[in-house]
């Protein structure tokens, strides 16, 4: 194995057709492509930029909440419930970056609205709620640092005998003779992709600061496009947070910024004085329904995995092992073998 000059990610070599390419290196592509090579498959995965810089290094992230997609209805639970079982699983090793944590989610309102897979560990005491909320309860769940999170995937994925290479698609045509078997996992992306009309981009910024001392986390429910989180990962804490709909914009916003800071200080007064380590953007794939379904258009075998709003991290690991489920009844033809066919 080699590792590229991008920081972080495992490349290996090998020019073998591979029975599998993945499109995507977000979580949900890194996740897709792990179920399918500890599978048995062998899988190339194709992106254009590094994890790091991929929309979920930028999440806060907390298994069982975020905004966009909650649908379909009858598959998101199953998903989200999967999802918890390995990331339970990860936090017994240090170094995948995922620890159970408890925190606390608020509202304004006079009481919460169901927002979230979590069960609560109990209801907020009025004493215990920051000034200006009405209603609370504490939650314990995963919680994951991304930037750690995404490196543990890709050695994940390099030890399955997963091959990463960076390669810029404008068309799914640019796929044609690859692998017999396409898997789509480029989230807003594929609003041009595929195309797809459906989905829009949620622009959402975070600033990261130097963490004051604090552990857990803190949501508030919200019904605006604004609203107060922090998440803390060790030496530091992610701050949000911002929904914006239809804007494409990854450039951060100063004055966006300096809101964020100023909305989570209110809510714990020592981070108003952090130092700011960094400021992210990343743009949140929304459709009204995730879509992780067959697509044979054109004689080929196409998989579509993308479309979770904020609920990336949430149902990364189920809609992967979806993906593998499906493609179980699927040949694992060579294009070799399928050239031959045809």
């Amino acid at each position: 194995m080699r590792t590229d000059d991008k920081e972080g990610v495992a490349v290996t070599g090998g020019a073998s057709v591979p029975d599998v390419l993945v499109l995507g290196s977000g979580v949900i592509g890194l996740t897709t492509a792990i179920t399918l090579a500890e599978s048995d498959r062998s899988v190339l995965m194709w992106t254009d930029s590094d994890p790091a810089a991929t929309t979920s290094a930028v999440a806060g992230a907390i298994w069982g909440r975020g905004s966009g997609a909650l649908g379909p209805v009858e598959k998101v639970g199953g998903w989200a419930a999967r999802t918890r079982d390995e990331l339970l699983a990860q936090a017994q090793d240090p170094d995948t970056g995922v620890r159970v944590v408890t925190g606390m989610e608020a509202t304004r309102a006079a009481e919460l609205a169901r927002e979230t897979h979590i069960s609560p560990t109990r209801r907020c005491d009025p004493a215990e709620l920051p000034p200006g909320f009405r209603a609370g309860q504490w939650l314990t769940a995963p919680l994951v640092d991304m930037p750690r999170y995404l490196s543990y995937l890709v050695r994940r994925f390099a030890t399955a005998g997963g091959r990463i290479e960076y390669h810029r698609v404008t068309s799914l045509a640019d796929t044609a003779g690859v692998a017999p078997v396409v898997v789509n996992c480029t989230g807003s992306a594929a609003h041009f992709l595929v195309p797809d009309a459906e989905l829009r981009p949620v622009r959402g910024q975070h600033v990261v600061v130097a963490n004051p001392g604090l552990d857990g986390f803190f949501v508030e429910q919200h019904a605006e496009s604004t609203w107060a989180a922090y998440f803390t990962h060790g030496d530091h804490v992610v701050l949000g947070g911002t929904a914006d709909p239809g804007a494409w914009d990854r450039t951060p916003n100063p004055a966006t910024a300096a809101a964020i800071i100023a909305r989570c200080a209110r809510i714990e007064p020592r981070l108003a004085d952090a130092a700011v380590l960094a400021h992210l953007v990343g743009l949140r794939p929304e459709r009204p329904t995730v879509r992780v379904e067959l697509d044979h258009t054109d004689g080929r075998t196409l998989v579509h995995n993308y479309g979770h709003g904020g609920l990336g991290v949430t149902l990364s690991w189920g809609c992967a092992r979806e993906v593998t489920e499906l493609l179980a009844v699927e040949p694992a033809r060579t294009v070799s073998q399928r050239d031959a066919d045809d």
